[in-house]
């Protein structure tokens, strides 16, 4: 009789349990939802956290997220954290901004843009399958400001833009890591 009141308690308790844990799953979502809508978090490592945690959802809780995922995303872009964060692996070569806005400008204009929720995964993509780095690597070295006021030869053109090139694409290539898959409608 004691295991049997014993396995009652334990079902019952374990019931309880559940329907806890959803209530507190539904809180949880709740609070990931708030802390997107206010920005609160903002960096490319928590977006995916949170990322991860809506494709792991309920349906209902990943239509919840969508608006707001949607949102924070193009909002880390534009807000300079994406800038910051690419700068941030390019210490020695700080990454154009002048490049960011070329693939924000080329992700805009794109009807093929809408295959995905994640504006920064669609612009960094677009500058990694287009070459958009080495184009603007080449800009940024050729400038005078780059070289103290006086136009440069081509051959120090040349050697600075591999530099800016190569730190630059290991940034995005960097970036685009935190993705296993890529997140879109359509597979890619």
């Amino acid at each position: 009789m004691s295991s049997r009141s014993s396995k009652r308690s334990h079902g019952g308790h374990s019931s309880g349990s559940s329907r806890g844990s959803r209530r507190s799953t539904q809180q949880s979502v709740g609070q990931l939802i708030e802390s997107l809508n206010t920005h609160r978090v903002n960096t490319l490592t928590e977006l995916r956290r949170i990322e991860r945690v809506a494709a792991d959802s309920t349906e209902e809780e990943q239509l919840a997220f969508q608006g707001p995922m949607t949102s924070a995303w193009t909002y880390y872009v534009n807000s300079n954290n994406f800038l910051n964060e690419l700068r941030g692996l390019t210490r020695n070569y700080p990454f154009s901004s002048d490049a960011l806005d070329g693939a924000k400008w080329r992700v805009n204009n794109d009807p093929e843009s809408n295959r995905s929720w994640n504006y920064a995964w669609l612009v960094l993509v677009k500058m990694r399958d287009e070459s958009m780095v080495n184009s603007y690597a080449s800009v940024e070295a050729a400038k005078p400001e780059m070289w103290g006021g006086r136009t440069p030869d081509a051959e120090e053109a040349r050697q600075l833009a591999e530099c800016f090139a190569w730190e630059w694409n290991e940034a995005v290539s960097q970036m685009l890591r935190h993705w296993e898959s890529p997140p879109t409608t359509t597979g890619y």
